[in-house]
């Protein structure tokens, strides 16, 4: 487990976030392992992703995310709706520049960057093969359900399935609280935390 204080001497760098997702952030942080393998559902322009390799400084790190636009009404105020002009176009410029942005771990092998979506993505871990899974991706219930139920059986015993916008309404109309809540009550023998709008399971 990494230092909380050590964490907090470089809060700089998470200085772009409000102060509970800050606080939340920087306790997860703070418990995944160095050098252990990790996956980020949903990455946007990657700059939490930094933040993991700059203090996790994880041994492998899979950044998942289909950078694919979605023209249906109820995305309209997502990160990849028709709030981007540019539609398409705008998301697969993300994706070069988070290419770009990670170029040297991906040329060591500590970053492994997969343009699928989630469920797709799955299909590509073995069960019980890495230590933490972030979700911060498609923020609908069925979609932040569907993360939790692929993803858990990939934790080894011990990990962390975690997540972003516990208890925030947003677009999604509630839909991680709701599903969260759901897989939690499914599991009531994992221990459940959360920390400002990041949740925890320790598997």
């Amino acid at each position: 487990m990494l230092d909380l204080r050590e964490i907090k001497s470089n809060l700089k760098v998470l200085s772009w976030l409000g102060s509970k997702e800050l606080k939340g952030r920087l306790k997860l942080l703070s418990l995944f392992p160095p050098s252990s393998v990790g996956i980020e559902v949903g990455v946007h322009t990657g700059d939490f992703s930094s933040h993991i390799l700059k203090l996790v400084k994880p041994a492998k790190l899979f950044l998942i995310d289909p950078w694919k636009y979605e023209p249906d009404p109820r995305y309209e105020k997502s990160l990849y709706g028709s709030r981007n002009k540019q539609q398409q176009e705008e998301l697969d410029g993300r994706y070069n520049r988070v290419v770009k942005r990670f170029s040297p771990e991906i040329e060591t092998g500590t970053v492994t960057i997969l343009r699928q979506t989630s469920a797709e993505a799955a299909e590509s871990f073995d069960s019980d093969s890495v230590d933490w899974v972030y979700i911060d991706g498609n923020h609908t219930y069925e979609f932040v359900k569907q993360d939790l139920q692929l993803y858990f059986p990939k934790i080894k015993a011990g990990g962390f399935l975690c997540g972003d916008d516990y208890g925030i309404k947003g677009w999604w109309e509630g839909g991680v609280l709701k599903a969260v809540d759901e897989f939690k009550a499914e599991h009531p023998n994992l221990r459940f935390r959360q920390y400002g709008t990041q949740f925890i399971f320790w598997k």
